[in-house]
């Protein structure tokens, strides 16, 4: 394979659920594609890269800060849906059962990875619920995946919450164990929401 071939699979390999096989398959694809096609992804991945950071308020990625979501004034300020990823509150958001706010943590607590609680963002959920800036938020939502790492960090984040005076539940346990809350249908999700139990 070219050097040029060989850099491009290796970089594409690097993104998450591409193995070799399938970043090889990319590649070709899109050495043989139009290169209008070509330049309009890269420009895509240049400007999402340059233009998009994480609003100082949710955690969520975004283009201006505060985020559209944390200044709609139609959401429901009192109640905050903590979840892992970005991803994981499009999902939610998705199914419009939900018309709260968000708090993204940008990964879940894994100590056999070496992930603890400064690797997330729970600091800056803990300065939103205990500032003066709450804005009297009564209930926080535990949206984590019920698997090992998703269990862990959402007793951890009930644990630091609690002392606050704060409601805080979990959403049920509709969605698979060991599953991820991204690549559930809507239905799992409203049920989960719906049923979710208290801390």
């Amino acid at each position: 394979m070219a050097d040029p071939i060989r850099r491009l699979v290796q970089e594409l390999a690097r993104l998450p659920g591409i193995g070799e096989k399938t970043a090889t398959r990319l590649a070709f694809h899109l050495i043989r594609g139009n290169p209008q096609q070509i330049r309009d992804l890269a420009q895509a991945l240049l400007d999402a890269t340059e233009r998009i950071r994480l609003c100082s308020v949710c955690m969520n990625m975004t283009e201006v800060d505060p985020c559209a979501m944390c200044t709609d004034p139609r959401r429901d300020a009192d109640t905050i849906c903590v979840v892992a990823t970005p991803s994981d509150l499009i999902a939610i958001d998705r199914g419009g059962h939900f018309r709260g706010r968000y708090h993204v943590l940008h990964g879940l607590l894994s100590p056999l990875e070496g992930i603890g609680p400064d690797d997330l963002r729970l600091a800056e959920l803990v300065r939103r619920l205990g500032g003066s800036d709450t804005g009297g938020v009564r209930e926080v939502i535990i949206a984590t995946s019920p698997s090992v790492d998703g269990e862990a960090t959402a007793m951890y984040i009930a644990r630091t919450i609690k002392p606050l005076g704060i409601r805080v539940s979990r959403i049920a346990t509709g969605l698979p164990v060991g599953g991820e809350l991204e690549y559930s249908d809507q239905a799992t999700i409203a049920r989960a929401l719906a049923g979710r139990a208290t801390m």
